[in-house]
């Protein structure tokens, strides 16, 4: 019969299994074998079998530890991992430039005007060289056109020089674009017969992005997430009146031919695509009520009676839909994707000046940088791939707070329009009159408030258009049981007069301007936010701390209503308690529209 034996399983190293081994044979066998020394065959195999329980181990922990984000090492594994979450890893970063771009045009005729025909329009992605040794390319993304001017876009126009009646001769015309480090690159891959879920590699270094991807036949392919999504957004010129501050409209689209991109360890880019491998549309096909009882769980039309009521239905299945797109087959795909970054493309100062374009009216066209480029760098570390996937996962890319819903509006590209202010709050705490509000009202909505920049950056009442691309936006990452209303806050226009003792020995004048510079900065609208109160101890503290200021005598806040300023009227003294100036039921802003005009001060005497 055999002798039950007393195992441990706590040993996990070299030396605790060698001694476990040891006391074992010891305990066991004593009569067999007793010869412990170093040099003798016995040891040998216990040494032997304590190497392989020690390396067993090791992976054993190894494994365990890879398979939890926090613990992991291996870069494969964490790029794995983070895909997971929900993280694109960066295998680069792109630096960016602000490029001034200035081109000299005459005026027009007898009435002195800019003669926009000779204003010059660069199509996209134009080329930039740095000047210096790392010759580092940069591209301009969007087209430039010196004949359009918004808010979104501004042009800015000066008389450059003068006739000898004093009537302007010829305009200098200035805009500023941003440019992004990196080269435009090509690649090709033929593709014989469809294949599910076709993958290519671009294996260049330092990829930034996929640009595009069309094959031979001039279909096109779009960037998705992930495969289950088939619509993307995209923008449309807007033509309505609001063009100005809306330059396009938002829309969906919805794409049978798409791809996704995953970065590999080693900064290689796969590029996946559908597996369709119909040429049929791949439109949404809406099931049929009368039919669903005669649909079995793989789809075939077999009546199966009552019992088929209790059946699992896979959604994607049951709608007959190539639901991750189609694949490519029998063509050649033309894929244009971005290479540079890193640190070396924070190229200085006044180095972006040499231009490879094409376009129209290109003559007397200058460029410069005026700052440094920035922002380029190396890829994530192991410890911010770590964190970023982390936060990636609690993020989801969906709008579920209040905090989630107004990031969400704030992060609505700039071209659809700018949203300079954001606040949402629960329907119900508020006025139920609706305030031209975009969807139904539902009491039981959330309430996004918002408002938008004019061309001069002060606060204005957003279009219906910038309204309208919003919502479609916000409908992309909200629950399907959310609902929401858009509405416009209320802008609420003040002014602010206060008054100062000097110290001796100090100008007056100079103290002035000093105290208004302050406020100035301190009511500088990009700082402001919807139901932000005006704190009038704050501003105590501010002047007092100004050389030269002795004393703060008096600040007082006043509302200002009519003509250029907001229609809005508002009881500042009534709303004001401890020195605290609240904002109203309804979200609005408080803002001092003209600060040179609206911030007043004056000296007095003790």
């Amino acid at each position: 019969m055999a002798q039950t034996r007393d195992l441990k399983y706590i040993n996990r190293e070299f030396d605790d299994f060698r001694s476990q081994l040891i006391e074992f044979a010891k305990n066991y066998f004593p009569d067999t074998y007793n010869d412990f020394s170093p040099t003798s065959p016995g040891m040998m195999f216990i040494e032997m079998a304590s190497y392989v329980g020690d390396v067993l181990s090791f992976y054993q922990d190894s494994q365990l530890q890879e398979t939890f984000l926090t613990h992991a090492k291996d870069p494969k594994n964490l790029f794995n991992l983070a895909y997971m979450m929900g993280y694109k890893p960066r295998v680069t970063g792109t630096s960016e430039a602000i490029i001034k771009v200035e081109q000299i045009i005459s005026a027009s005729g007898g009435s002195y005007i800019p003669d926009f025909s000779q204003a010059a329009k660069i199509n996209a992605n134009a080329t930039i060289v740095s000047s210096d040794s790392s010759q580092t390319s940069f591209f301009i993304p969007e087209p430039l056109d010196f004949s359009f001017s918004s808010s979104y876009n501004p042009t800015e126009i000066v008389v450059e020089s003068i006739t000898a009646a004093n009537e302007p001769e010829t305009y200098k015309l200035t805009k500023n674009v941003k440019a992004i480090s990196g080269k435009i690159k090509t690649e090709y891959f033929t593709i014989g017969t469809a294949d599910k879920f076709k993958t290519v590699t671009l294996s260049d270094s330092n990829i930034v992005q996929v640009l595009s991807i069309t094959d031979s036949d001039g279909n096109e392919y779009f960037e998705v997430p992930f495969l289950g999504q088939d619509t993307i957004f995209l923008d449309e010129t807007n033509s309505s009146s609001d063009s100005g501050n809306v330059p396009y409209s938002l829309a969906l689209k919805k794409v049978p031919r798409r791809f996704v991109t995953r970065f590999r360890s080693n900064g290689d880019l796969d590029i996946q695509f559908g597996s369709g491998i119909s040429n049929d549309d791949d439109s949404i096909i809406l099931p049929d009520a009368t039919s669903i009882g005669n649909l079995s769980n793989q789809g075939s039309l077999n009546y199966n009676g009552s019992g088929s009521v209790t059946s699992a239905y896979d959604p994607t299945n049951f709608t007959y839909s190539k639901s991750y797109g189609i694949a490519p087959s029998n063509t050649v795909l033309t894929a244009s994707y971005v290479q540079g970054g890193g640190i070396s493309a924070n190229v200085p100062a006044n180095t972006l000046t040499s231009v490879v374009y094409s376009g129209t009216n290109l003559g007397s066209l200058t460029f410069n940088n005026e700052l440094p480029a920035a922002g380029g760098r190396d890829g994530d570390t192991v410890e911010e791939l770590r964190e970023n996937a982390l936060r990636a996962f609690n993020e989801q890319n969906r709008a579920v707070t209040l905090q989630d819903y107004t990031v969400r509006a704030l992060s609505l590209p700039s071209k659809f329009g700018s949203i300079a202010k954001a606040y949402v709050t629960q329907d119900q705490l508020t006025n139920t009159k609706k305030n031209d509000s975009i969807v139904d009202n539902n009491p039981l909505a959330l309430s996004l408030y918002v408002l938008a920049y004019d061309n001069d950056k002060k606060l204005t009442t957003g279009t219906k258009t910038l309204k309208e691309n919003l919502k479609k936006y916000l409908a992309e990452f909200m629950l399907i049981s959310d609902s929401i209303n858009i509405k416009d806050a209320f802008i609420v226009n003040v002014e602010v007069n206060y008054e100062i003792i000097v110290r001796p020995s100090y100008s007056g004048r100079d103290v002035l301007l000093n105290c208004n510079l302050e406020l100035q900065d301190y009511f500088e609208i990009s700082k402001r936010n919807i139901n932000q109160p005006i704190n009038i101890s704050e501003l105590f503290t501010l002047l007092d701390k100004v050389k030269g200021v002795q004393t703060v005598q008096k600040i007082e806040i006043k509302n200002l209503n009519g003509g250029n300023y907001s229609q809005y009227g508002y009881d500042v003294l009534g709303a004001t308690k401890n020195n605290v100036v609240y904002p109203s039921y309804d979200p609005c802003i408080f803002e001092v529209k003209f600060p040179k005009k609206d911030i007043k001060g004056r000296v007095i005497n003790l």
